[in-house]
């Protein structure tokens, strides 16, 4: 087990939950037990399955965690061009959510492929930069 606040792909996890929190305050009343709370369980998901694969200390857990992230942020990315669609954003933010998110997802994706063809000896659950 590591401190998953140090990995880079958690802190963009966590940075993007707290954009969404703020971009969804602004969404009409009627859509808080809808799109609001959607895109809120979509971007808090993130940084959650990072951390939670950490703590599994084994490679395939964290792997398995890294892929539902993967999963949750491109939930995330519907649901934002749902909500531009929508007209609820203004077009800057939505455009800048919809890069942060993707710059998330490539990241997740090249820690995925840095995880999983690393060799077993130079994974350390001590040294999270060995995982970076």
């Amino acid at each position: 087990m590591f401190d998953f606040r140090k990995l880079r792909i958690w802190q963009e996890g966590y940075a993007l939950t707290l954009q969404v929190y703020q971009l969804t305050r602004s969404f009409p009343r009627d859509e808080l037990f809808g799109l609001t709370s959607q895109m809120r369980r979509a971007a808090n998901s993130v940084p959650h399955n990072i951390a939670e694969g950490c703590g599994r200390n084994s490679r395939p857990g964290l792997l398995r965690f890294i892929v539902i992230a993967m999963g949750s942020a491109s939930e995330l990315e519907s649901e934002t061009l749902v909500a531009q669609g929508l007209n609820f954003l203004e077009p800057a933010s939505a455009e800048q959510l919809l890069g942060d998110i993707q710059r998330l997802r490539r990241m997740l994706s090249a820690y995925h492929q840095k995880v999983s063809t690393a060799p077993t000896k130079t994974l350390s659950p001590q040294d999270p930069k060995s995982l970076e």
